[in-house]
Parts: C-alpha cells; sequence; structure tokens
C-alpha cells in the first residue's frame, strides 16, 4: 500500500481509490439474536436495514459487547446497506446540509456530503456496501441509547468526530467505554464519525496502513431489494 503519512480524518476517495481490493469471500450473516448484548438502535432514516455484516465483523462485535462494562448493550444502527439506499442516502444528506448551508455552493456541499455519506463510486465502494461497516451507539440494561454528543444537539457536527472537544463528561465517559469495546474486538473507528466502525474496507486498510482491502461489494444470497425502495428520491431522515 503506498505510504500516505499520517491518515486524514476526512479519508478522501482521492487516497482511498488508491487502496486495492483483494476480496476474500467472506459471507454476509445477521448481528441481531446472536448476542445478548447486542440490540438495534432506533432507525436514522426511513427504510429496510438488513441488520447484516461479514462473518469477522459479527465475531468482532461479540468480542466487544463481552469487553463492555456490565450495565451496558453495544446499539447497532446499521450494518451492510445496499446501494440504492446508499445513493439516496447520499441525495438526503446532500439536501440537508443545503438546507443547513445555503450560502454554500455545490462544490462545497458535495465535499461536506461525501465525509459524511459515502457517495457511490466504481473504486472506492461505499463502506457499509461491503458488509465490512457497522453504525454502533452505547445503550443501557433497558435498551436505552446513552448520551454520546451532550452539550450538543445529535445532529451538531461539531461532535461528530471520535476526538470531538467540548463534551459532557457524561457523553466524554459513554464515548470512552464504546471505543474500548470495539477496539478490543478488533474493529478501527472512521476519525470522523464516532459511531462508525470497520474492519476490511478500504478506510480499515487506508487507516490501519494494510496492503489491502479484503471486502468489496456485497449483496446477501437469494436477496432482492424493495421494489418500493428503488426510487430516485432522497431518504427521508428521521431523527
Amino acid at each position: 500500500m503506498p505510504a500516505f503519512g499520517k491518515p486524514s480524518p476526512a479519508e478522501p476517495v482521492t487516497l482511498l481509490r488508491k487502496v486495492p481490493i483483494i476480496e476474500c469471500g467472506e459471507k454476509l450473516v445477521p448481528y441481531l439474536g446472536t448476542h445478548e448484548r447486542i440490540i438495534q438502535a432506533k432507525p436514522r432514516w426511513k427504510y429496510e436495514r438488513a441488520a447484516l455484516a461479514r462473518e469477522s465483523v459479527v465475531k468482532f462485535l461479540h468480542k466487544a459487547a463481552d469487553a463492555l462494562p456490565q450495565g451496558y448493550k453495544l446499539a447497532v444502527i446499521e450494518g451492510w446497506r445496499p446501494p440504492h439506499i446508499q445513493h439516496r442516502m447520499w441525495l438526503g444528506a446532500f439536501l440537508r446540509w443545503k438546507t443547513r448551508h445555503p450560502e454554500y455552493s455545490d462544490a462545497a456541499l458535495r465535499r461536506i456530503t461525501n465525509r459524511f455519506t459515502a457517495p457511490l463510486h466504481s473504486k472506492v465502494p461505499p463502506p457499509h456496501s461491503t458488509g465490512g461497516a457497522v453504525d454502533v451507539m452505547l445503550a443501557n440494561d433497558q435498551n436505552e441509547e446513552l448520551d454520546m454528543v451532550s452539550p450538543f444537539a445529535v445532529r451538531d457536527r461539531k461532535a461528530y468526530p471520535a476526538d470531538a472537544r467540548g463534551l459532557s463528561e457524561t457523553a466524554a465517559l459513554h464515548r470512552k467505554i464504546l471505543r474500548e469495546a470495539l477496539a478490543a474486538g478488533g474493529l478501527t473507528n472512521y476519525p470522523s464519525e464516532y459511531w462508525h466502525w470497520s474492519y476490511g474496507d478500504q478506510g480499515w486498510a487506508y487507516r490501519g496502513g494494510h496492503d489491502a482491502a479484503v471486502y468489496g461489494p456485497i449483496q446477501p444470497e437469494n436477496w432482492s431489494p424493495n421494489p418500493s425502495e428503488m426510487i430516485e428520491e432522497p431518504l427521508e431522515f428521521l431523527l
């Protein structure tokens, strides 16, 4: 793998495309119902979630769940995501940023959208479409998601980075617990999003200095998309 120096927290497509993919052939498997301390988080976007990830990723989630202190659970927002949903999510995110920042040019809006929602790209498959990425939050024993962002609002981008400054003691503690468990399990964090962790994809290879990614695009065996979701419209954002 080419030497990039210190990895960029934005992990731009221009650098990720230089990371080769040597597909290992692991299957997608369910992560829900496989461990008592892994639950499904509330949805962030309106569509049908698959609750699947690659076999190694699910094993790492199990290790992470076992590493959590008593009283905590992993709340997985999502693992594998089909490309058409990824595209619609990108459209929704673009429009959301445009509403927030009408003064931004389209080029600036694309840059910020790409940082937080992967675009479709022939040489850089979105991490979730490989089955190697999972979005994870921390929950308590009552299956309630815990504070990870105070004093910021949930969708305040100042709270997105893993090393965000100005967090409350409670939010910082919850991030520390989540980070230590997931890292112990074998997953690595996309530093621009504290909730996004992966193994095997190009982001994992880039941030870890590996020669190649081991996961490329994949879809479940005998899977077919929901026809009602195969439309060229932005996804509806729920939170």
